[in-house]
């Protein structure tokens, strides 16, 4: 129930016949990425389905999510998690204990969905851009493979509203089956927040152990 999925994609020998559509995928990407890096703060609720190797269904979880560049805080009902672009805290609120890491950037990939707009640039093999309907709206939804045998993922699809080119959903598939899927909700560039909302505060948090893993 606490675990975030990680994601990326795949690579491949690409032929002359996909080359285009595979271009066409990445500019699509780098267009939600320009968006995503040109502002100052974006905030956003979201909801996430989990389901397990042996397709057991998790109880779905809604969450906030603050991201300025590569930090982020992320809120849900039993986890908080700070980022500030190196240290990371996880706040397990049944436990009242926070985690102290120096997470990989796949780990910080599993957290934050924002995080996958800038590792699709290396090491993906990309798919056609398909046009849907992704809760409402029109989306282009591209399809990503891991390239490496060591890689944590199985596939990962995007989907990118076509109007503004923010992210609507992240659905992402484990080499183990675990599948996870983001669905995000009211998508905001508008917020310009201060370094310190990305940081675990522990005046603000009395009585919460702290465990340093780094």
């Amino acid at each position: 129930m606490k675990k975030y999925i990680l994601a990326i994609a795949a690579l491949l020998t690409v032929s002359t016949g996909f080359a285009q559509p595979a271009a066409n995928a990445r500019n699509i990407l780098d267009k939600a990425y320009s968006t995503y890096e040109n502002s100052n703060g974006i905030k956003m609720t979201f909801n996430i389905t989990t389901t397990d190797e042996n397709g057991t269904a998790y109880q779905p979880q809604k969450g906030t999510a603050r991201v300025k560049g590569n930090k982020f805080k992320i809120e849900t009902s039993t986890i908080d998690t700070w980022f500030d672009g190196k240290t990371q805290w996880v706040l397990m609120k049944e436990l009242n204990e926070v985690n102290v890491s120096h997470p990989s950037n796949e780990e910080v990939a599993s957290i934050s969905p924002l995080a996958l707009l800038s590792m699709y640039k290396t090491g993906f093999t990309l798919d056609a851009p398909a046009s849907e309907i992704i809760n409402g709206k029109n989306a282009f939804v591209i399809n990503m493979s891991p390239t490496g045998s060591k890689s944590d993922f199985k596939e990962i699809s995007v989907a990118i509203e076509k109007k503004n080119n923010s992210v609507l959903q992240v659905d992402i598939t484990l080499k183990n089956g675990m599948r996870n899927k983001i669905d995000i909700n009211d998508y905001n560039t508008n917020y310009n927040f201060t370094d310190t909302e990305f940081i675990f505060n522990k005046d603000q948090h009395k009585g919460v152990e702290v465990v340093d893993l780094r």
